[in-house]
């Protein structure tokens, strides 16, 4: 999805309507968000397109229960680096580890956290040694998950900024 970023765009009630019916469903048609909105449908998806080509929607996606498909363990991995300079290299390094689904850098203990989902100890074993090995890797102190109460990518939209 291309992103053009259209400096003027100013979003109004019905745009957030829109992304509030297209985060709870990717799926929705756009005729359903036509009808929920008020709106034609050529000016939804006139809508639509402009909310993407801006970024405010990145990309849709499925949501895959990563249980059923044999990833039984996840995991918090902080990781303290030796400096600065390995920023990108950890960062490059993150984004090619397949195990790894979010990485964010971060401030207090460790420089950057890592959100690995891995089938099992012997697989987490082998990525911890992996990211150990990264250049610029100082240190890192796994935290395991137990279980799950709240996952979601879904954005509250009350508290936008007017």
């Amino acid at each position: 999805m291309q992103t053009k970023h259209f400096e003027d765009l100013k979003l109004d009630e019905i745009d957030y309507k829109i992304l509030s019916k297209l985060q709870k469903n990717a799926q929705i048609r756009k005729n359903e968000i036509a009808e929920h909105v008020g709106l034609s449908l050529p000016s939804t998806t006139d809508r639509i397109t402009k909310l993407e080509e801006n970024g405010y929607i990145r990309s849709y996606n499925a949501v895959l229960d990563p249980k059923k498909l044999n990833l039984d363990i996840t995991c918090f991995i902080f990781v303290t680096s030796e400096s600065s300079k390995h920023y990108k290299q950890i960062i490059d390094n993150c984004m090619s580890a397949k195990e790894v689904v979010e990485c964010h850098s971060i401030t207090g203990d460790g420089s950057h956290i890592l959100k690995v989902r891995v089938e099992n100890t012997h697989a987490l074993e082998k990525l911890l040694s992996k990211i150990q090995s990264w250049p610029g890797v100082k240190s890192t102190r796994t935290s395991l998950v137990l279980s799950s109460h709240k996952e979601t990518t879904e954005i509250d939209l009350k508290h936008r900024k007017e």
